[in-house]
């Protein structure tokens, strides 16, 4: 999409309805210094159907530095493009980073709206904790990432499915090597126009279940979103698909248990062992990532109050046991990238299991919940159905 040019310039925002906060007596993130300096260019973006995931980028990014002795600098706005850093900078050599995955979207009265912002927030403050980065006011980041995303208004495509991918960042920028925690920081939010996160949309995946490798362990990392908990999985990733499946069921322990799919939460939808309708999903006992979606989904599904809706372990065995008794109704991933994603297979152990999706519609691509998740996700996140979880800019 075309937009027109602007003029190089610089403007200062006032905060709406956000108090800054002093740590330990140091600067604390201050909207109302957030200086915005707009590109005298702008992209010529494909049409929404040719977008790839995380490809693309929008003209504009946000910037805050962090400093020991000063706190946080002022919050910039600035033309999307590298920024300078150590060589020796702790983040490229200890992974001290972490980030998170949000998306605006467009809806049909043209409002700019955000999901659970708020959520996204609060865990980027507890994985940058665990990374032992500054702590910064989420309310203060929140309302420049807001500032960023009215700017770029006009590079999110518009309809179901598409949205502006938003990425906030924290990183060390402290050139030093020893592992000691970090004297200079910076967090930062970049943008990308998508469309679905599968290429060939919502459709359903097989999974191949590993219990080799190991996504997360206690007492590790596992409830953050910082890079060590990926870039290990991406091996094992490419093995599966080279094995012909999509993502990987992550399993842990002795007795196999579930945890995680690809990059997503994994649900499990089926006749318990007692005969009752339940929902499942793994505890978030330290391990498992605490999802927006997630959260989401067992808030609507306890609303619902249709079937029993349940946190805790299980293992390949019960889900074995439930296929070959036709007890399991469906499963699906969930995440903020694909929302949800239907499973149809899950290979364990050289066996292949088939996972149902609708026994009433052969041509089905998603099971009957996994279809009214989307669709009640969706309504809000575009708008259709009110509802306090989306916050309109």
């Amino acid at each position: 999409m075309m937009r027109s040019a602007a003029l190089l310039a610089t403007r200062s925002i006032r905060a709406r309805h956000v108090s800054v906060r002093s740590f330990s007596g140091l600067a604390q993130i201050d909207p109302s210094r957030l200086d915005i300096r707009k590109t005298g260019t702008r992209k010529l973006f494909p049409a929404k159907e040719d977008l790839v995931f995380g490809q693309l980028f929008a003209d504009h990014m946000l910037e805050v530095d962090w400093t020991a002795e000063h706190g946080w600098h002022a919050p910039v706005i600035k033309p999307y493009g590298p920024f300078a850093m150590d060589p020796a900078s702790s983040s490229l050599h200890y992974g001290l980073q972490c980030f998170e995955g949000m998306k605006a979207y467009v809806d049909a009265d043209d409002n700019i709206r955000l999901f659970r912002p708020d959520m996204n927030m609060a865990r980027l403050k507890v994985s940058s904790g665990r990374m032992n980065l500054p702590d910064f006011d989420g309310d203060a980041f929140l309302e420049c990432i807001k500032e960023l995303v009215r700017l770029e208004k006009d590079c999110i495509p518009r309809g179901d499915g598409f949205s502006l991918y938003i990425r906030p960042t924290a990183i060390s920028t402290h050139p030093y090597l020893g592992v000691t925690g970090a004297q200079s920081a910076k967090l930062y939010c970049i943008l990308s126009p998508v469309g679905p996160y599968y290429p060939e949309g919502f459709k359903p995946v097989t999974l191949y279940a590993d219990n080799v490798n190991r996504r997360a362990w206690p007492g590790g990392v596992g409830f953050t979103k910082c890079g060590g908990n990926y870039a290990p999985t991406i091996k094992v990733q490419m093995d599966a698909a080279k094995k012909g499946y999509s993502q990987v069921l992550w399993l842990y322990g002795e007795d196999d248990q579930l945890t995680e799919v690809g990059t997503m939460n994994m649900f499990t939808f089926w006749v318990n062992a007692d005969g009752e309708k339940e929902l499942v999903t793994a505890p978030l006992d330290g391990t498992i990532l605490p999802g927006v979606t997630r959260d989401t989904i067992l808030r609507l599904a306890k609303e619902w109050g249709e079937f029993k809706v349940t946190e805790r372990s299980y293992n390949m065995a019960e889900m074995t046991s439930a296929i070959n008794e036709n007890r399991l109704i469906e499963c699906f991933g969930a995440g903020t990238a694909a929302v949800v994603s239907p499973i149809k297979l899950i290979s364990y152990e050289g066996s292949e299991y088939d996972v149902p999706l609708d026994p009433d519609d052969p041509n089905a691509v998603a099971g009957k919940l996994t279809q009214r998740v989307w669709d009640s996700i969706v309504d809000i996140q575009y708008g259709r159905t009110p509802h306090e979880w989306s916050v309109v800019l």
